[in-house]
């Protein structure tokens, strides 16, 4: 399975799948506005400015289960990270990562482990993905790891489309 086939609902709430971002590279994160990490918000954003003229895009999935660290409602999510961050990369709904109620997407990408070879459960916020123009996953990488960092960078700009 393909995580283009995963049914997903944007940020307004209305369904649709990740197939609309076939063939590009993806950087699938799940976000919080809430928590020590938040601040990543703004790396994530420099890195959607960096590559999303060479067919990639970032897509942030609010969280709340780590701490209760995104309470908001979708509009208060959109708000924050717009005012705070200028973020112009997609977002969708929230969703739960981990658990009984893990969505699908996140059953496809926590079958991968990670360079330390942590595969299952998300550890906390910003746990980052790197997608394949083919849908396939990539690379993972722990939540403590900068979006910049020369791993994250070296993982999408090899995956790049052609």
């Amino acid at each position: 399975m393909s995580v283009h086939d995963v049914a997903v609902k944007n940020i307004k709430g209305e369904d649709t799948t990740l197939g609309e971002f076939a063939g590009k590279t993806l950087l699938v994160v799940n976000v919080a506005s809430k928590c020590g990490l938040t601040p990543q918000y703004a790396a994530l954003q420099r890195v959607q400015e960096k590559y999303s003229d060479r067919g990639f895009t970032v897509l942030g999935f609010p969280c709340n289960q780590f701490g209760g660290q995104e309470p908001g409602t979708n509009e208060e999510i959109v708000e924050f990270c717009s005012l705070n961050f200028n973020v112009n990369f997609p977002l969708f709904d929230k969703i739960e990562v981990n658990g009984e109620g893990r969505h699908p997407l996140y059953q496809e990408l926590t079958e991968n482990a990670d360079a330390e070879g942590h595969a299952g459960d998300i550890r906390w916020n910003f746990e980052k993905f790197v997608i394949a123009p083919d849908g396939s996953v990539v690379a993972r990488f722990n939540p403590m790891i900068d979006p910049e960092a020369d791993e994250v960078t070296t993982a999408i700009e090899s995956n790049l489309p052609a």
